[in-house]
């Protein structure tokens, strides 16, 4: 699993995507739920390298690849 201190870092999810860390947010609220059936939950956000959308992931479905 990473941290917030991986931010920066090229990292790769479960399904093989790999992207640069942006942050680790301990209590994201995905707002596109309703508020009613919002809740905190640790969440990863993942870049492509070399641009492109963004995702968000379980930071403990994440691993940092070594440089």
């Amino acid at each position: 699993m990473i941290t917030k201190r991986d931010v920066g870092k090229l990292v790769q999810d479960a399904h093989g995507r790999v992207g640069i860390l942006r942050d680790v947010i301990s209590d994201y609220e995905d707002p596109a739920v309703m508020p009613s059936e919002r809740r905190p939950r640790r969440m990863a956000f993942l870049r492509p390298e070399n641009g492109g959308r963004e995702w968000l992931v379980s930071p403990s479905m994440v691993s940092r690849l070594e440089a």
